[in-house]
């Protein structure tokens, strides 16, 4: 695997490489979310594509980029669920099998979408155990090709595809908010969006508690967060942003903020009754951070990224109902 960051070009190509899998998702516009933020703002509903969120676009370019002898004996990601079913679907596209280390705590559904996918779940305590170890054991006993989360240059670029069809859907954008964990979508999408708007601001945006982007960008190194889980959104609970999205976020991203997840609640209720989509907490954040106040974007035009949409039913009824 290269060790050094995609650029624009890379991201161009995947474009090319994924387009007869992937969906080209629509950009959204409201006028009471409009009215509300006090900005022009578009809305990037990734939780319509394939697999219900934007992880499709990395994990079809990395498995389109294997070797056939690469990728001979399958594959193997380990994720907390949208990775996993991206993983899972793209593999049965190109006729191999999958391995998936997810945790145990993860949502029910994005379990059993991932085995209805067709893959090998194989589930782990992700307080007291290492996904990485585990799945690198299982990738030397049998000689799988490994499908990283978001360290990886080749799912970095596919994830940066969605800046690309926002940047040409627009003529101009100010500001830009982005789901980030481990930090492949995020940073793909700065590479992409910054390369047709050189003045946009890029903000990357996770949960409170679990912030260590933030401290990152403030420390110049890549920070730890502490086990265990503070937050619903299960989605953005890597324990540190990946060595090449980190990169190229000290580069390319203007800040981050952290959002709680009162505000990632109201958001997802804000999306269904104004947007009529489902959005998962993670999928929610950046609409959450728009609305927040914390960065001013009055009279901005600003994109906000829908990231996915696999959300628990129980959860999302019960965000619905206030509780």
């Amino acid at each position: 695997m290269p060790d050094t960051p995609p650029v624009f070009a890379d991201v161009d190509a995947a474009r090319t490489r994924i387009s007869p899998y992937i969906k080209r998702t629509p950009l959204l516009t409201n006028a009471v979310v409009d009215a509300r933020a006090g900005a022009s703002i578009f809305l990037k509903a990734e939780s319509l594509q394939r697999f219900g969120a934007f992880k499709a676009r990395g994990a079809f370019n990395r498995i389109a980029s294997f070797s056939d002898v690469e990728r001979r004996n399958g594959v193997l990601a380990f994720s907390s669920g949208n990775h996993a079913q991206a993983t899972a679907g793209a593999a049965r596209a190109f006729g191999v099998p999958a391995v998936i280390v997810m945790p145990s705590d993860a949502p029910k559904v994005k379990i059993d979408n991932t085995r209805a996918l067709g893959g090998e779940v194989v589930l782990y305590d992700r307080v007291s155990e290492d996904r990485e170890a585990i799945g690198a054991e299982i990738v030397a006993a049998r000689g799988l090709a490994l499908v990283r989360p978001f360290d990886d240059p080749f799912v970095i670029a596919g994830q940066g595809t969605v800046g690309l069809e926002i940047a040409e859907d627009l003529d101009d954008l100010d500001i830009a908010f982005v789901p980030s964990s481990g930090g492949g979508l995020a940073s793909g999408v700065a590479l992409a969006l910054t390369a047709r708007f050189p003045q946009v601001r890029v903000y990357a945006v996770e949960p409170e508690g679990h912030d260590d982007v933030v401290r990152s960008l403030a420390s110049g190194r890549r920070e730890v967060n502490a086990p265990g889980v503070r937050s619903f959104c299960d989605a953005l609970l890597s324990d540190r942003m990946g060595v090449l999205p980190f990169a190229i976020a000290q580069e390319k991203f203007a800040g981050a903020l952290a959002v709680d997840d009162a505000a990632v609640a109201e958001a997802m209720r804000v999306a269904f009754r104004e947007y009529k989509l489902v959005l998962e907490p993670g999928g929610a954040i950046a609409l959450a951070a728009a609305l927040s106040g914390r960065i001013d974007i009055k009279g901005a035009r600003v994109a906000v990224i829908a990231s996915g949409g696999n959300v628990d039913p129980d959860l999302f009824a019960r965000v619905l109902a206030g509780q």
